[in-house]
């Protein structure tokens, strides 16, 4: 017997497809992904998830999965103190690259290695969210080029100088022997648990 198939499972289907694969799936690998025989078929989901605005074509006819097709449901807050009753209540969707990103056109993700930020929250193996182009201010965390070498570090006025400092107290302030640039200001710092 047939699964039957709504626009969310489909959906689902292809965006997991996309996580997985880091790419669309081809009108083929549709045709096994939804478990349907005909072109037709997977031509007439991809029309219902372009007008939902799951799904996108370019002038070329290329898909791409839409920024919505990113959201997951808000249902409301929890406290980090002591427990109290909450209700989950859908109050709205999130995309969290736009909750995280506030200038695409500027910003990238850098893999964090080394221990030097800790304190600040930042461990190895997190991503953390880079802007470009923006003035860094006294105490912002941000990615420089000390002397030829990059780093992730606090942005300290000294007086006239410019030092960088770690959020671990076993690493040494880093003053330029020759030159320091700053890449970019960290805007936000991304970690998976599992």
């Amino acid at each position: 017997m047939e699964k039957k198939r709504t626009i969310h499972s489909v959906s689902r289907q292809i965006g997991h497809f996309f996580r997985e694969n880091r790419r669309m799936p081809s009108y083929q690998e549709m045709l096994d992904l939804l478990g349907v025989r005909s072109k037709s078929v997977v031509h007439f989901w991809i029309n219902k998830l372009t007008a939902s605005g799951f799904l996108e074509k370019d002038d070329r006819g290329h898909l791409s999965l839409t920024r919505r097709s990113f959201s997951i449901p808000m249902v409301g807050s929890v406290q980090a103190g002591f427990p109290s009753p909450e209700e989950e209540v859908l109050s709205d969707t999130i995309s969290l690259d736009e909750y995280l990103i506030t200038r695409p056109e500027t910003s990238f993700l850098l893999h964090v290695s080394g221990d030097s930020m800790i304190e600040e929250g930042i461990m190895p193996g997190d991503l953390v969210i880079v802007e470009k182009g923006r003035e860094p201010k006294n105490g912002d965390i941000v990615i420089a080029e000390v002397d030829g070498e990059w780093t992730l570090k606090y942005f300290k006025r000294d007086g006239k100088a410019v030092v960088l400092e770690a959020a671990n107290p076993g690493y040494p302030v880093i003053r330029a022997k020759s030159e320091l640039r700053v890449g970019g200001v960290v805007t936000a710092v991304i970690r998976k648990y599992h």
